[in-house]
């Protein structure tokens, strides 16, 4: 079966339409508006092989925090989707990444369970004109609506961009790590038969 999903969100702030392939190669198309944000999600699905399109639309003469959290509420419905009941994938995945002088572990368990820690400070508030704090915005939607575990920690790092495209690296390659299909595992990987 394949592993694919598509979303379509639209409110008085923004107007997404997002389609996600689980099984891909990496190949992204996106287009936010925010050229940060577009670079980060490009990046995103060419480490977690995976398929990813994004065309958003969003109020960006306000600010940039209702596309990228929208657009972060849009991934977590479809990686929701797109792994359905969880039967046979490995389930947890982490990545420990460096970047030049950056460390960044991302840990993560697509439990069914929303839990996000954050353990990252940016030494400045905005790489070009992207809000640093954005990053945690996304990341916190993603969780939630995907409803997994995610911890994100900074073990070191001095530079802004190293450490957002480190944390966005280290998640894709955990994802991919946890989405990835074990043939032994016949059933879903949780001793209580569910995963919700």
């Amino acid at each position: 079966m394949p592993r694919t999903a598509t979303i379509s969100r639209k409110t008085a702030e923004t107007d997404i339409q997002l389609t996600l392939d689980l099984d891909g190669i990496g190949e992204a198309q996106i287009s936010t508006g925010v050229g940060f944000f577009d670079h980060m999600l490009t990046l995103f699905a060419k480490h977690g092989l995976l398929n990813l399109t994004v065309a958003a639309k969003g109020d960006l003469h306000v600010d940039f925090h209702h596309t990228v959290e929208d657009v972060g509420i849009a991934l977590g419905k479809a990686l929701a989707q797109a792994l359905g009941d969880k039967r046979g994938i490995v389930r947890y995945g982490d990545k420990t990444l460096p970047m030049e002088e950056t460390l960044v572990t991302s840990a993560l368990d697509l439990s069914g369970r929303m839990w996000f820690v954050f353990r990252v400070a940016f030494p400045t508030q905005k790489i070009g004109e992207f809000d640093t704090e954005l990053v945690e915005t996304f990341w916190q939607a993603v969780a939630a609506n995907a409803l997994m575990n995610l911890h994100l920690v900074l073990h070191h790092g001095s530079n802004s961009h190293h450490i957002a495209e480190a944390l966005f690296k280290a998640t894709a390659r955990a994802l991919r790590e946890a989405i990835a299909v074990d043939p032994r595992q016949t059933g879903v990987p949780s001793s209580k038969g569910t995963l919700s």
